[in-house]
């Protein structure tokens, strides 16, 4: 079966399978050389909280376009240290080197670090990920040892998913949409490790008839787990982080009322450390108008 034939098969299965078929693609062209870092980030895109006009491709960027080197479906990177800077990739983005940044950049599908067994450090920032139209099932970033800062993503029924250590997800805007049959959050954990820091970002799940929360932590597996600063809205329990062990922080996030199915939170309020968490109503912009009060921990 060509890759393509595993990509188009994976999307009425689970995410898990489809994580697994677009990991498991045969070798091709390597990316670009290894490339300086360049200019730092900048500071102070997003005063508020992130929504889609301070987060993604910064406006005035470039873009080269990338031939797609994986059977018209994808493109691979397999040169340690290359940075991706100001590129359209009309596909997917798949990670087979450590060290590899990704900047200022637009992917059409989805970004990948998992190799058969394998997978690899990484760093996206100042990037939009997912189609401007359709919804694809699969997660937009995943799935460890990566750094996500400014992103932008959309098209996509899961934003993030973390399914091993040192997932660092910050100052991004995660527009979710969902397919009959799909499980939609903003970010899942799936056979979690340590270290997951969701700190300063927005998920707005609100109007998604297949949910499940913008913020659903539920792994056996999750070693402390750090969530921060967020605006959520939507969702059936909006925020879920339980069965987790460790240095467990939910502290500082902000909840559109009444956005929820079922209710706010369904959480294990004994092992976590919940403080400062707010309901709110917002603009449409993503400002905080008010604070209704606030947000206690349930489950």
């Amino acid at each position: 079966m060509t890759t393509r034939s595993r990509l188009l098969a994976g999307v009425s299965a689970t995410v898990a399978a489809l994580l697994l078929a677009a990991c498991t693609l045969s070798p091709e062209a390597t990316g670009p050389a290894p490339a300086p870092s360049g200019s730092a980030r900048p500071a102070g895109r997003c005063p508020h909280h992130p929504n889609p006009a301070c987060t993604g491709v910064p406006p005035g960027t470039k873009l080269t376009r990338l031939a797609l080197n994986e059977d018209g479906a994808a493109y691979r990177v397999r040169t340690s240290g290359v940075v991706l800077d100001g590129v359209h990739i009309p596909g997917h983005l798949l990670i087979h080197a450590d060290d590899v940044t990704v900047r200022n950049s637009l992917i059409d599908g989805y970004v990948i670090n998992a190799d058969g067994p394998r997978s690899f450090r990484f760093t996206i920032e100042d990037s939009t990920v997912g189609p401007a139209g359709g919804c694809q099932t699969l997660p937009g970033v995943g799935q460890d040892k990566y750094t996500a800062v400014g992103l932008h993503v959309r098209g996509h029924s899961d934003g993030f998913r973390a399914s091993g250590d040192d997932v660092v997800i910050r100052d991004s805007y995660v527009k979710l949409c969902s397919n009959p049959g799909d499980h939609s959050d903003g970010i899942q954990t799936y056979r979690t490790g340590r270290g997951l820091v969701f700190d300063h970002n927005t998920v707005d799940q609100r109007d998604v008839k297949h949910a499940t929360a913008p913020i659903f932590l539920v792994d056996d597996q999750i070693v402390d787990a750090v969530v921060t600063n967020n605006l959520v809205m939507g969702g059936t329990y909006s925020i879920q982080l339980k069965n987790a062990r460790g240095k467990l922080v939910m502290r500082g996030n902000s909840l559109v009322d009444k956005s929820w199915i079922y209710g706010p939170v369904d959480s294990d309020c004994r092992t976590v450390d919940w403080a400062g968490n707010s309901l709110v109503t917002i603009d449409r912009s993503y400002r905080i108008t008010s604070v209704v009060g606030p947000l206690a921990c349930a489950g």
